[in-house]
């Protein structure tokens, strides 16, 4: 296997990672106003009673990694701009809107989500409990809209750039898959609060969860739909994207029995499946190239990744960062296993 093709393994490999491990934060964050102790928020005048009993089930559950698991889209953008200094001019350029949209998200949501019970109000409550909510929801968005113009393709320039206008952003394929994506993570993070949560708001969680996920699936359905009267996905490889199609189609399937009954464990590795797959309907569908345009031509492997010595340079490196990424993951889920209002209380 030639150092390109392991690089471009790691960089689809650490935006997988971030998905699956940010979309249950950004989930939780979603959906935190619809997963609280009522007993608990009852008490309005009782607002430190909440801190001590873990009012706030889905922020509990994502306290100890929610700044952690951004660790791994740092991790992706360095490698992106290291190993494919091409391809980030390239695409940086092309969707700078929506990522200066995410990071915005990112930032005004981590804030609130430390902030919030520093709030001696109401009203300042509901303002930071928004501003909770439109963290999660802005990225998750913006991250399915940038999947969905990475499938369809957008114009490409006479210079070889990249544009992304109003209407490739608004069109509707990109759109409908820009839902998909915010109600899966969304399940996705229902998923991970059921596995952390006390039995009773389990059950809720697992309830919001399968609704969910109807909701996602009938996004897929139109999107697929859409491909299927030429208007969705631009695809190079069609046997290989329609294999992995059916692979989300299906672990969709396989998390919202899981949640109907009872298997809250299955359900969030099926929809751990299913947030990572697009990944690689990206990247799989589209080999050898890494950005396609809308008239058929795109941006492939050879022409925007960097040279050999470079790549040689940075393996050295990866083969210390990505162990030590993975060892600390797995220290945290280890160091903060359980559920919260059980063994760990509260965090905020």
């Amino acid at each position: 296997m030639s150092l390109e093709i392991a690089w471009l393994g790691l960089l689809g490999l650490l935006l997988a990672g971030y998905f699956v491990l940010g979309g249950y934060d950004y989930g939780a964050q979603m959906l935190h106003p619809f997963l609280r102790d009522a007993r608990t928020e009852a008490r309005t005048e009782a607002w430190q009673a909440e801190r001590a009993s873990g009012g706030n089930a889905a922020l509990d559950a994502i306290a100890p990694f929610f700044l952690g698991n951004e660790v791994w889209l740092v991790a992706f953008a360095g490698v992106m701009f290291g190993a494919f200094p091409h391809l980030e001019g390239t695409l940086l350029s092309g969707l700078y809107p929506l990522i200066v949209a995410i990071l915005a998200g990112l930032v005004l949501g981590n804030a609130a989500v430390q902030l919030r019970r520093r709030a001696r109000g109401a009203r300042g409550r509901r303002v930071w409990d928004a501003l909770v909510v439109f963290g999660g929801a802005v990225p998750a968005l913006c991250w399915g809209l940038v999947v969905g113009l990475l499938l369809h393709g957008v114009p490409r320039r006479a210079d070889g750039s990249f544009h992304v206008g109003f209407g490739e952003v608004f069109s509707p394929f990109v759109l409908v898959c820009g839902i998909a994506t915010i109600l899966l993570f969304a399940a996705h993070g229902a998923g991970f609060v059921a596995i952390r949560s006390e039995p009773e708001m389990a059950v809720r969680a697992r309830e919001l969860g399968a609704r969910l996920l109807v909701a996602a699936g009938a996004a897929a359905g139109v999107a697929l739909l859409l491909t299927f009267f030429g208007s969705g996905a631009s695809m190079t490889n069609r046997g290989v994207s329609g294999v992995i199609a059916g692979a989300l189609l299906l672990a969709l399937g396989v998390a919202w029995w899981s949640f109907t009954g009872g298997h809250q464990v299955r359900a969030f590795a099926a929809t751990c499946c299913a947030t990572a797959l697009p990944v690689l309907l990206v990247g799989a569908g589209h080999y050898p190239y890494l950005l396609i345009s809308s008239a058929g031509h795109g941006l492939d492997i050879h022409h925007a990744v960097t040279d050999d010595a470079t790549l040689k340079i940075l393996s050295a490196f990866g083969v210390l960062v990505v162990p030590t990424i993975l060892a600390y993951q797995a220290w945290s889920w280890w160091a903060f296993r359980g559920r919260t209002g059980l063994r760990h209380p509260s965090y905020f």
